[in-house]
């Protein structure tokens, strides 16, 4: 056999067929090799071509990107729960492989990559698949992508459909697969893909975040099979398949195509044997619907106004660990600090921190609740708008805000960004403390009311005023206080105290809005600032009174964490002693007494539950009432309160109650943290401290009482800080002889009479009436037009106790004054009372009567004279029959005038008449026009009024000598004269009944006119 077919072989046709068989063999393995490698150049060319700007990433680039996530960051009130999610475009929570549950992971390997396990990176089988889907237009469409290359897609790439994308996707998975384990893969994926729109609007991306958002829950571990079926099928058309729309409202037609999407998912486990017929069978009959979440509002719906000030809050707070230097250095170099700032907030939205707040939400929701509610403010202007409320609630003891109003419409917070004017809550901060605390002022020490002259800048004068109009004169300083007086408080800031040292003892409390212009306010503590201040500041300002003196800055983030629960920022209580806690004390109790009996009195009628808890506070308003507030407190809580227009040209009013609007929310607000949080109102009253005593001393220095002091009582009993109690006694009361004139008391003239003297004890204080209205008088001239006033309405109130220091400034023309004229004489049981007009000299300092009892001669009634600028009436005049009296002008020289005209009680002696006095006739009736001569017309306008006591009757002259007054009790007379004018157009009548008929004719000489229509007066 052997040689057979060795004899076969030999054959020489049997050698050339195989020498020719192995060369075409040959040449074509060659060729075909050739071929390949051409074949293989020009793919791996043309490949290259497609992934040449794609850069070759290392092994740490790629592991940085997968664990890089942009997380959910939440808000938690004080309490913990969640107050909601920070703002961003998704809702993303981190997932670890060991949280997710087996049944998850095979779902979703069921449908969207089976072969997970056991490609490389990317699977050919899945790729014709998806081919052939295709290609039929198959119902279900897997797609050709693997896991690995999705996740590449979405960490690397961009969405388009290119054909460079397809080959970069597969080259980057087939890297990432050697270097990421399949279970880096697979949790990575399941971290970063969307699912689409949650309950709460959200879309959410992760699988903890799609449990969470779809399910309502937090625990993957709690998903069941048909839950999680439906999760895995989600990240193929997300938007398609969402349950929710954007607003978290239910969206049916999605959650439908969810449901199919659902079912094909469980039919891919039940193939690929993960599940059993029973398992499927079961999943398939559960009820989804009633598993979904609840909608729910986003918290930047139902909280908008606070979300946005905890994303503040916040982000000032993270800075200050990042970036400390650029935040304390944040107004010298803005640019730095807004670029740290925005960078920060990015990464607050996206860190996925927990921001644990001081808000509790209680208070929060009542405070709300006290807003919306229309029937506490005006109803809408149709230009200003809405009225306005800024309010907030503080911890006193450790600073935390605990609650809000940040409006009322809008998103402008004017708790914490509006700057408004503080009007007169500024006082006890730059003004009492800080005199309180160095001992300048008690509250028992003694202030003058009294005008003060103030440079205004270079635009000339300006004379502050009260918010009454008036000056008080010498008042204690809890008494200045509890009115609100602005006087008082301006003289302790310029001073006492001085702007510089107020306004730095302000910033010492918080208030860091004070501007380089304010250091030439002199009227800064009254409310006139540059910028103003914020509700938060002024409020934070003022819990350092019921905290003893010791100031915490007011914050509202407790801490920070990290997503893997690192502390990164945590409040810190470093509590500053700003003053001591008996300068707290004596300004706690006389906070307290605005509220018992002074500007805050109301508080007691809007206050439900006053008197249940110990309280003070202060008032606050502006010019023309642009704002209102006011800010008070018990032991425990602050609540700063301010009410206006979000423009301040807008004004509110005291004749529709708005400007008490501030203490009725402050009193509502109080209400309802008592009645909802009883635990703030823990401590029951303030605490007394050591060294505070009560003495009595003299209310006109506030010195120790002299004999003379106790004896015309001007005595004042207050508490005072022991350190500073007085020592020195009351010199301030001194009796001498002075004059008055125009409400001003004078040293008089040498040739002053002495019965036109008064001498009296009187009170030196420290700059006298007379020298502070010289001063006025001087620079008058320079005010503006509209803030010109008379001299007179500088008097302070207790202008008569003045000893002065200035003499009369009237001087003698060296004649004889003109005497009074229109006397009128009313009786009265068994007293007369006798009004006349005044002389019209100028130099007349008083009034002296005569008295005749109709027999003897007149004689002079000592100690009976009126003084120029007094009431002009001689009243308590004995009556008896037949007594007449007439008055003299005394002039600042000595010299008296002639007589007036003489009037009499009953009847008229002619031969009593004084040579060129005028008739004594003053009960004769009217007769009508007198006989001869032209005839005059009656006076028109005949009107009648009251002027201080006296019944003021005025006319239109008509060129006449003399105007004739009538009276009658009924309209149709009798009439009889009570009086004339010498030419006046005006009468001034005293009685003690006025109600009447009243009429005047003109006269010149013996001719009289027809009397004027008669005017009714009703007392």
């Amino acid at each position: 056999m052997l040689k057979r077919l060795q004899s076969f072989f030999s054959h020489k046709v049997v050698r050339n067929i195989g020498r020719y068989t192995w060369l075409t063999f040959k040449w074509t393995f060659i060729t075909i090799l050739v071929c390949g490698f051409l074949a293989a150049g020009a793919i791996f060319g043309y490949t290259s071509a497609l992934v040449k700007d794609d850069p070759v990433r290392s092994k740490e680039e790629i592991l940085a990107k997968m664990e890089e996530n942009a997380m959910t960051g939440f808000v938690y009130f004080n309490d913990d729960m969640e107050l909601g999610q920070l703002r961003s475009d998704e809702d993303r929570r981190m997932a670890t492989y060991d949280e997710i549950p087996k049944l998850v992971m095979e779902a979703l390997v069921a449908v969207e990559d089976s072969n997970f396990y056991e490609h490389m990176g990317f699977d050919v089988k899945g790729v014709f698949r998806a081919v052939k889907q295709k290609v039929f237009n198959e119902p279900i469409q897997t797609g050709g992508s693997t896991i690995t290359q999705q996740l590449a897609r979405r960490v690397f790439l961009s969405m388009d459909r290119e054909l460079s994308r397809k080959v970069k996707e597969i080259l980057l998975s087939v890297r990432i697969e050697r270097i990421m384990t399949k279970e880096q893969i697979i949790t990575a994926y399941l971290n970063k893909v969307p699912f689409g729109t949650g309950a709460n609007g959200y879309n959410v991306h992760g699988i903890k975040a799609a449990a969470k958002g779809i399910f309502g829950i937090d625990n993957l571990n709690e998903l069941n099979l048909a839950q999680s079926a439906y999760l895995a099928g989600l990240p193929q058309l997300p938007s398609s398949y969402s349950a929710f729309k954007g607003n978290g409202e239910f969206d049916e037609p999605g959650f439908n195509r969810a449901v199919e999407r659902q079912h094909w998912v469980l039919k891919r486990m039940l193939e690929t044997e993960k599940i059993t017929e029973e398992e499927y069978q079961e999943a398939l009959s559960f009820n989804l619907r009633d598993s979904l979440s609840e909608p729910q509002e986003k918290a930047y719906t139902t909280y908008p106004n606070l979300m946005i000030e905890v994303e503040k809050k916040a982000t000032e707070a993270l800075l200050s660990v990042k970036y400390p230097e650029v935040l304390e250095k944040k107004e010298e170099n803005k640019e730095a600090y807004q670029e740290a700032y925005k960078e920060t907030q990015q990464e607050l939205f996206r860190g996925g921190y927990k921001v644990y707040t001081t808000i509790d939400k209680t208070l929060y929701d009542a405070m709300q609740a006290i807003a919306n509610e229309p029937s506490h403010f005006l109803p809408d202007h149709p230009e200003a708008g809405v009225e306005q409320i800024g309010a907030i609630m503080i911890n006193n003891e450790d600073g935390a805000i605990l609650g809000m109003i940040e409006g009322r419409s809008g998103s402008f917070n004017h708790a914490t960004q509006a700057y408004r004017q503080p009007g007169s809550t500024m006082k006890p901060i730059a003004a009492y403390l800080p005199a309180l605390e160095k001992g300048a002022i008690q509250p028992g020490g003694v202030i003058d009311d009294s005008p003060v002259v103030l440079k205004n800048g270079n635009s000339g004068w300006h004379i502050p005023e009260n918010w009454n109009h008036r000056f008080q004169g010498l008042i204690t300083a809890r008494e200045a206080l509890n009115q609100s007086y602005n006087i008082p408080a301006i003289k302790l800031f310029l001073n006492e105290v001085g702007i510089e040292e107020a306004w730095n003892f302000a910033r010492q409390l918080g208030i860091t809005s004070i501007t380089e212009e304010d250091n030439y306010s002199q009227t800064g503590v009254i409310g006139g600032m540059y910028k103003g201040v914020s509700v938060e500041e002024m409020t934070n300002a003022y819990t350092a009174i019921p905290n003893k003196g010791a100031f915490n800055d007011a914050y509202m983030i407790r801490k920070i964490e990290s997503a893997d629960g690192k502390i990164i920022y945590e409040h810190k209580h470093e509590p500053t002693q700003v003053f001591s806690e008996q300068t707290a004390y004596l300004m706690t109790d006389m906070l307290r007494t605005v509220i018992t009996s002074g500007t805050g009195k109301n508080i007691k009628t809007y206050l439900k539950n006053y008197g249940k808890f110990p309280i003070s506070g202060k008032t606050g308003s502006t010019n023309e009432d642009g704002d209102a507030w006011f800010v008070g407190y018990s032991p425990d809580i602050t609540v700063g309160v301010w009410a206006g227009y979000s423009e301040p040209k807008y004004k509110l009013s005291s004749k529709n109650g708005s400007t008490m609007h501030a203490m009725k929310v402050w009193s509502l607000v109080m209400d309802a943290a008592y009645e909802k949080k009883p635990e703030l109102f823990k401590t029951d009253k303030f605490e007394r401290p050591d060294d505070i005593v009560e003495m009595t001393v003299s209310n006109l220095s506030g010195k120790l009482p002299s004999d003379l002091t106790r004896s015309t009582g001007h005595l004042v009993t207050d508490l005072f800080n022991r350190k500073y109690v007085p020592t020195e006694v009351d010199d301030v009361l001194v009796k001498m002889k002075y004059i008055t004139y125009n409400g001003v008391n004078y040293l008089p003239n040498p040739a002053t009479p002495d019965d036109m003297l008064k001498e009296q004890v009187v009170i030196k204080r420290p700059e006298s009436i007379a020298s502070i209205l010289n001063r006025i008088k001087e620079v008058s001239s320079s005010l503006p037009a509209n803030k010109r006033k008379s001299l007179s309405a500088y008097i302070p109130k207790d202008a008569g106790m003045d000893a002065p220091t200035e003499t009369d400034p009237r001087a003698g023309d060296g004649k004889a004054p003109e005497p009074p004229t229109n006397l009128v004489f009313t009786r009265s049981g068994d007293t007369n009372t006798l009004s006349f007009a005044p002389s019209a000299s100028s130099d007349v300092v008083g009034y002296r009567i005569y008295r005749t009892d109709g027999v003897k001669s007149f004689e002079r009634m000592n100690g009976k004279v009126v003084i120029a600028g007094e009431e002009n009436v001689f009243s308590g005049l004995p009556y008896s029959f037949g007594s007449g009296y007439y008055v003299t002008a005394v002039d600042v020289e000595g010299k008296e005038s002639a007589p007036s005209r003489i009037v009499f009680n009953d009847s008229i002696n002619p031969d009593l008449i004084l040579p060129g006095g005028d008739s004594g006739q003053n009960n004769s009736e009217v007769k009508g026009n007198s006989n001869g001569g032209e005839e005059l017309g009656p006076p028109s306008g005949v009107k009648a009024k009251m002027n201080g006591k006296a019944l003021q009757i005025t006319w239109k002259g008509n060129k006449a000598s003399q105007y004739n007054v009538y009276y009658s009790e009924k309209e149709d007379g009798p009439f009889q004269k009570i009086g004339s004018t010498k030419g006046d157009t005006e009468f001034n009548y005293y009685a003690s009944e006025l109600e009447g008929y009243y009429r005047v004719t003109a006269s010149n000489g013996s001719k009289e006119s027809s009397p004027s229509a008669a005017v009714h007066f009703e007392s």
